[in-house]
């Protein structure tokens, strides 16, 4: 594994004059890789699709939809309660279904996305942004430090530092699920 300097730029073209000042600094072109990373939630990772077997955000969202589906139904029944003159003793039950559903669906607010805050202010670090995206592996400091160099003089947004492994011209081992590391500016 080597360390991997990569950017976002908004056009292919963009992505193409990278390249050509990359190849033009030194850089092996079998050491450069450019590729469209999707939106999150679209790398079709799972055979079912997306990129995760369920939100990493619905950690607890079978409690909560128990928990809301609870408090909706004693509060339909409750509800519904008060209808027995007119509705007799379906009023109650009805109540209870209707508020035990909303209860459950109103629970599901409490799921987060990926990158929001955890309740200790954790988990602040946003996910990867889709777009068009350069990286080159580099050897040592003095190459990073060209790398960043150029893609910067050329308008690069994101700029991040990774580890992996780019082999003719295609980073193999690029997770699009991972955090970013960005490089400072």
């Amino acid at each position: 594994m080597t360390t991997i300097i990569a950017g976002h730029f908004q056009l292919q073209d963009e992505i193409a004059d990278a390249r050509l000042a990359l190849l033009g600094a030194g850089f092996a072109a079998a050491r450069i890789s450019s590729f469209y990373v999707n939106p999150p939630g679209q790398h079709d990772i799972h055979e079912l699709g997306g990129d995760h077997d369920k939100s990493p955000g619905a950690k607890e969202s079978d409690e909560g939809v128990v928990q809301g589906g609870a408090a909706g139904a004693i509060a339909g029944a409750v509800a519904g309660a008060a209808t027995i003159p007119m509705t007799g003793p379906v009023g109650p039950v009805v109540g209870a279904l209707v508020g035990a559903h909303v209860g459950s669906l109103y629970s599901l607010n409490k799921m987060k996305e990926r990158g929001e805050p955890d309740e200790d202010g954790s988990n602040v670090q946003p996910p990867r942004k889709s777009g068009m995206m350069i990286a080159v592996a580099v050897d040592d400091v003095t190459q990073e430090d060209t790398a960043v160099d150029i893609l910067q003089r050329l308008g690069v947004r994101d700029l991040e530092r990774a580890e992996g492994t780019i082999t003719a011209g295609d980073w193999r081992d690029f997770d699009p699920n991972s955090l970013p590391v960005p490089v400072p500016a």
